[in-house]
């Protein structure tokens, strides 16, 4: 992915962008965000264990250090972050790339086919007549957006915490294929999404004023910078076909019924995804068959990266067998 973006600048003669500027520059945001990761393991940690005495800090630090921090989770957590970011990165710059390399667009026929499956209806008006526009407008909003920090606390989360590493290998190299099938799909039936094809349907929301109305109005003004005006720092997120909302959500349920025992996680995992399906159709962000190919990008590079990991998966019932629990990669409890 990072060698795709770099040839494609280079042909289209543009710069590649460093996109969502916190935490300062790429040479510094890198480095803030494996030892973010690491400070998240071991200070809660520190501060639960004694109980809040400052001398007995360095210790529980120090043993930590020694029973999980060896060579195998650091070189984990230190290739999953680059290996995440750089693909993150290369995805926002080839999404940005796409008015330029690209400029069809399908979203009539995509459009079409919503209202045929739908019999003559329109699945945003469907939405907004069940759910009206008022209460479910704002609570779909937040669910909606809480993908942005979703995706970092996830991959932060399986890397630093997995007690087997195949799992925190597994959830990266699934993240990264999801981001590059993604991309791929943009590529191959572009789109701009129902709610800027047909914004009249969807204008009851948008006129709600929730955050997502706002973000809306950004991915707008974004892509007329980058397309119209040729701002070279910006970059453009307006593109569909595949919706990653829908691929990156699932993948996250998948690996909670996959790795974790607990029921709540497994619902709420589950929860979010269906919510977030509701939310992309609700918004006008995408089609149904956008939502159905990120359904199938998430299966595929879960079963792949799950592979990739080593992976055994079981016949039947959501469950999987890791087989690279071995003393070249321990587990810190045994599953």
């Amino acid at each position: 992915m990072g060698l795709l973006a770099i040839i494609a600048a280079l042909l289209l003669d543009k710069r590649l962008a460093d996109p969502d500027g916190f935490l300062g520059p790429s040479w510094l945001r890198l480095p803030l965000l494996l030892t973010g990761a690491l400070l998240a393991d071991l200070l809660p940690r520190a501060l639960w264990i004694s109980r809040g005495h400052p001398k007995l800090w360095r210790g529980i630090a120090r043993e930590r250090l020694r029973s999980h921090w060896g060579r195998e989770r650091l070189i984990l957590v230190i290739l999953g972050i680059v290996c995440f970011y750089v693909t993150y990165v290369s995805y926002r710059n080839l999404k940005s790339f796409l008015p330029f390399v690209n400029d069809k667009k399908y979203d009539l026929e995509l459009w079409l086919m919503d209202r045929a499956l739908m019999f003559g209806h329109d699945p945003g008006n469907v939405m907004h007549e069940l759910l009206g526009t008022g209460i479910s407008a704002h609570v779909l909003s937040y669910i909606y957006l809480w993908f942005l920090p979703l995706v970092p606390l996830a991959v932060t989360a399986w890397l630093v915490w997995s007690h087997n590493l195949s799992y925190g290998y597994w959830f990266v190299t699934s993240q990264v294929l999801a981001w590059t099938l993604g991309t791929a799909s943009y590529y191959m039936l572009p789109t701009v999404g129902p709610g800027f094809f047909a914004a009249w349907i969807y204008r009851d929301v948008v006129d709600a004023g929730t955050p997502t109305s706002g973000l809306m109005d950004s991915l707008k003004y974004s892509r007329e910078r980058v397309q119209l005006q040729g701002v070279e720092t910006a970059v453009q997120s307006t593109a569909g076909f595949a919706s990653l909302h829908v691929a990156i959500t699932l993948l996250v349920a998948l690996m909670i019924q996959y790795t974790l025992n607990s029921r709540v996680l497994h619902w709420a995992g589950w929860a979010n995804f269906a919510l977030t399906i509701v939310a992309t159709i609700y918004f006008g962000w995408h089609y149904i068959a956008d939502d159905v190919a990120g359904i199938l990008i998430a299966l595929l590079s879960f079963y792949v990266g799950g592979l990739a990991s080593g992976q055994k998966f079981e016949r039947h019932g959501l469950a999987s067998h890791p087989t690279t629990t071995t003393s070249a990669v321990p587990a810190d409890v045994a599953d």
